[in-house]
């Protein structure tokens, strides 16, 4: 369960596919990030060059000469697409940060598919390519794409990864097997973050169900950042009010500091879910005012980082953003 809750309607959707010799020849694999999604194609491209049947399940070929090569990353078979290093001769097991990697997976990079395309398979009875994310195809490596995915090669099989599915192109979606992985709910959220980090306290375990917004591997990521702190401050200014702005110029100071930037940039997660936890609440004439603040710390949140926006003013921003929700259901009631 901790390391692949939420792929069972993905699982059981392969397995299907294999039982019935009808298994789609490109699968589009959306959702937010931290769901697994990634982790889920690389299982399935160990079961299906595998050549197992599936009625063992995806567990079937964990101790496959398959799963080995794919340890070793020497499977002939498997071709895994991704964002190159900036730097040349940087290994991407050395990227520490995501501004260590182009902005794009390359036209290039998709054309030196094609000997291995046009060729039959090495070693298994089928061939996997994952792009990770397609999202991150640039406009001509996406064309180059679509024209394999139009005219597929025998025995393979395509796992586009997508964290935003709006971002590719409509003919591409419709030569693909769409698969949600969806949020998690918050009771399985909590059943989840209970089983994998059962050390937790109960109220870092609430902080990160509402931060998360559903995603294991955000939720596990921000791990370790006591948001449960930051959740109990937010929850004072909402729930006690802060009309002097007292308790938000506490919180921007102390997020602000260099020695908490960790915490600063899982806050610009934390804050806009807490808001959308609100919203939940809130009957549906009272909702306007909170899907505007909503949407106004998104946008700050969002824009943050890129443009450098002094942290202390953000953190206090958002804070008051808060607190004029408090006042708003203060006077409403």
């Amino acid at each position: 369960m901790a390391n692949f809750v939420g792929h069972e309607r993905a699982e059981a959707a392969v397995l299907a596919g294999l039982a019935e010799r009808r298994l789609h020849h490109a699968w589009l694999l959306s959702g937010p990030k931290g769901m697994g999604k990634a982790t889920f194609a690389m299982r399935a491209a160990r079961l299906l060059l595998s050549g197992s049947d599936g009625s063992a399940g995806f567990e079937s070929a964990d101790d496959s000469q398959a799963a080995a090569l794919m340890r070793a990353g020497s499977h002939p078979d498997l071709k895994i697409l991704q964002r190159l290093p900036r730097k040349d001769g940087l290994d991407l097991d050395d990227i520490a940060d995501e501004t260590d990697l182009k902005r794009n997976i390359s036209v290039e990079q998709v054309r030196q598919l094609q000997p291995l395309l046009g060729s039959k398979t090495a070693i298994a009875p089928r061939r996997v390519i994952i792009i990770d994310a397609a999202d991150d195809l640039e406009r001509g490596g996406a064309n180059a794409l679509l024209k394999n995915l139009e005219e597929p090669p025998e025995n393979t099989l395509f796992f586009l990864i997508t964290h935003a599915p709006q971002r590719l192109l409509p003919t591409i979606r419709s030569r693909c097997r769409v698969q949600r992985f969806d949020p998690l709910g918050a009771e399985r959220m909590d059943a989840f973050l209970h089983s994998a980090l059962p050390d937790l306290s109960h109220r870092n375990r609430a902080a990160l169900t509402i931060a998360s917004e559903g995603s294991p591997g955000r939720a596990i990521a921000m791990h370790g950042l006591d948001l449960g702190e930051v959740d109990q401050q937010l929850a004072k200014i909402y729930y006690e009010g802060d009309r002097s702005g007292r308790m938000a110029a506490q919180l921007a100071q102390k997020l602000s500091l260099k020695a908490a930037n960790e915490r600063y940039l899982a806050f610009l997660e934390q804050a806009p879910a807490y808001f959308a936890a609100i919203a939940r609440e809130t009957q549906p004439r009272d909702i306007a005012p909170v899907i505007d603040a909503w949407r106004e710390a998104s946008d700050l949140a969002a824009r943050a980082v890129p443009l450098t926006l002094d942290k202390q003013s953000v953190v206090f921003r958002m804070a008051r953003l808060l607190a004029g929700l408090s006042a708003h259901r203060d006077a409403a009631q």
